[in-house]
């Protein structure tokens, strides 16, 4: 697995889109990503539906491939760490603790999501700060709702944006990285979450599709 990454200005402030599908700030060293929801495949065996093993190895190996290439001082997931209260399988939790071991120096902090109150508090074990939105840093003002916030632009997760690309054929659905005047939405991070959001650009929306090694801004 190769990355590559495409720096942006978004509102007057640099932004690095990684095509692992996470953001970096290269000011303030924080690495952005959102809507994980580790122990997804957990929750669906629990409830008797037969999934592959694997996503949380996936998520992991990813978040590792970030840290490895940025050096974030800080880690700020924007909502839905964990997907339910199932995730908190030991599976999950042991990969979670095993990752975290391997990172003691970083600071990771969670943007509460719907997912995450459902979830239930995370183990002090993983060393994980919650807070609620919008939490201000910067020039960002982080949430896990996409909205408006004053003096602040905020960057969100909760839509898992894609973007629908068609030929003549065929179609196929692409996440993607949104950014409207005054708020953003990050791609879905977790390998196991699907797209939700897939209408069309509005107005003076900026649209950048993620595709294997490459981020590429739709011009139209």
């Amino acid at each position: 697995m190769r990355a590559a990454s495409l720096e942006i200005v978004l509102a007057g402030h640099r932004l690095v889109l990684s095509s692992l599908r996470a953001a970096f700030d290269p000011v303030l060293r924080t690495l952005f990503v959102a809507d994980a929801h580790f122990g997804k495949d957990a929750v669906f065996r629990a409830r008797g539906i037969p999934v592959p093993v694997g996503s949380n190895a996936d998520n992991l190996q990813r978040l590792d491939m970030l840290i490895s290439e940025f050096e974030p001082a800080m880690l700020v997931f924007l909502g839905d760490l964990l997907h339910a209260r199932e995730a908190n399988a030991k599976e999950t939790l042991n990969a979670l603790q095993t990752w975290r071991a391997r990172h003691p120096s970083l600071r990771v902090v969670l943007v509460e999501g719907n997912h995450d109150r459902h979830a239930g508090a995370l183990p002090d074990c993983l060393n994980i700060e919650t807070v609620q939105e919008p939490w201000r840093i910067g020039p960002w003002a982080l949430c896990h709702y996409p909205q408006r916030i004053a003096n602040a632009y905020a960057l969100a997760g909760h839509e898992h944006p894609v973007y629908r690309i068609r030929t003549r054929n065929d179609s196929v659905r692409v996440p993607c990285f949104r950014f409207g005047v005054a708020s953003g939405v990050l791609p879905a991070f977790g390998s196991f979450t699907g797209g939700a959001r897939e209408d069309g650009r509005v107005t003076n929306e900026r649209v950048y599709l993620v595709v294997p090694e490459r981020v590429i801004e739709v011009v139209q």
